[in-house]
């Protein structure tokens, strides 16, 4: 079996002109972009039942049985509730799966995503 030539270490002067002898290579700060969030919003409607919507928090939002209870009262007492926050592409996958299993279940529950 042949064995590959062993590289050379590259030099210790790396990345620095031969005129800076002396010099310090120093690392340009970058800020980070931080991408915006959206919440994905459940709106309340008159058929869908309370165990479907706490189903669709644990399932697709992966909240605890009682923080998905505390949401689905939210919505049911004030007509919308946030079900999370996501980068944009998640929270509109996120919608999307709950409208696919609402009409899958026939229900109008319905879901929208809007930036924080």
């Amino acid at each position: 079996m042949a064995r590959e030539p062993k590289q050379p270490d590259p030099p210790d002067d790396v990345g620095l002109d031969p005129g800076d002898e002396g010099q310090v290579a120093t690392e340009e700060k970058v800020d980070a972009v931080v991408p915006r969030q959206y919440h994905v919003l459940l709106h309340n409607d008159d058929y869908t039942t309370m165990e479907f919507v706490v189903m669709v928090l644990v399932t697709v939002f992966h909240h605890s049985n009682e923080g998905a209870v505390e949401i689905m009262l939210n919505v049911h007492q004030k007509g919308v509730g946030v079900a999370g926050t996501y980068s944009f592409e998640v929270a509109e996958t996120k919608a999307e799966k709950v409208m696919t299993l609402a009409r899958e279940h026939e229900f109008p529950l319905k879901a929208s995503v809007e930036p924080v």
